[in-house]
């Protein structure tokens, strides 16, 4: 399992679906068909999607944030 982070290329809107099929080794087009079904059904999924964008780090800024720690170690 790799870290919950919006991958900068496969992404349609926000990434989150690929982030969460990256998470669950499973493609992203399962993911994103798992997410459609799931607006048939009464809830907040679009709510949800939403907030895991907001709180999901893209993958540029997560390497990056990484990296930083390593520099200020010293």
């Amino acid at each position: 399992m790799s870290a919950l982070v919006r991958p900068t290329h496969g992404r349609m809107i926000g990434g989150v679906c690929a982030a969460l099929a990256r998470r669950f080794g499973t493609s992203a087009t399962t993911m994103r068909v798992i997410f459609l079904v799931s607006c048939l059904l009464p809830g907040p999924q679009f709510l949800l999607y939403i907030a895991l964008w907001i709180l999901f780090p893209a993958e540029a800024k997560a390497g990056r944030s990484a990296a930083d720690k390593t520099r200020t170690a010293w």
